[in-house]
């Protein structure tokens, strides 16, 4: 294994696959929506195909991401502020919404659109941290059964993960996307901050 897949099995794979998919119980057949392109939504994206879901979708206001999403195995994007993401996910479903949906950004805006993509008696799995509060909606959500899951990541999955990374069952290969030396650290928080026009995902610095 690479030192750079180490690297993100020590960060954001774990925390994708417990607090996002697997308290998110995706299973074999669900539409999975995963709102948030970043390295955590990408790798919501990988660990949500161990279960064989029917449809993933994510939702990011960059194009770049989006297309880093098709490359990590999402079957469909939605642009924020461009298309309408509710439309998008119910002409999927029936009208229904979301069996799964992964919130993967950690604002008011990207929770409330998680709730509102949900279908009755599904799951929205929280993983994005959140400075501010955000409304829950019971005046719409009481009837409907959901599920509201969120967490800090406990790395129990750690040693499953690095099984499977061992494996070759997971890829990761084009999650680093930019290298820097340990004296270029203003450098590489600078391209890190700046994502949009950077494109950088994860950034590794290295001796």
């Amino acid at each position: 294994m690479s030192n750079e897949a180490a690297v993100l099995l020590a960060d954001i794979l774990p925390t994708s696959y417990e607090v996002g998919v697997l308290n998110g119980r995706v299973r074999p057949g669900d539409t999975v929506v995963i709102v948030g392109a970043g390295p955590i939504g990408l790798a919501a994206v990988v660990t949500a195909r161990l279960f064989s879901p029917a449809h993933i979708v994510v939702i990011d206001k960059a194009e770049n991401r989006l297309q880093a999403a098709k490359m990590f195995g999402a079957d469909t994007t939605v642009l924020a502020g461009t298309d309408d993401p509710l439309s998008a996910v119910r002409s999927l479903t029936a009208d229904l919404g979301a069996d799964v949906v992964i919130e993967a950004v950690g604002t008011p805006q990207t929770f409330e659109l998680c709730t509102a993509l949900v279908r009755p008696g599904g799951r929205v799995a929280n993983v994005g941290v959140h400075g501010k509060p955000a409304t829950l909606h019971l005046e719409d959500l009481w009837i409907r059964n959901l599920t509201i899951t969120t967490g800090l990541v406990d790395t129990y999955s750690t040693p499953k993960l690095l099984d499977m990374l061992v494996a070759g069952q997971l890829d990761l290969g084009h999650m680093v996307t930019h290298r820097f030396g340990l004296g270029e650290f203003m450098r590489a928080y600078d391209v890190f901050a700046d994502p949009a026009r950077s494109g950088a995902l994860k950034v590794v610095l290295a001796g």
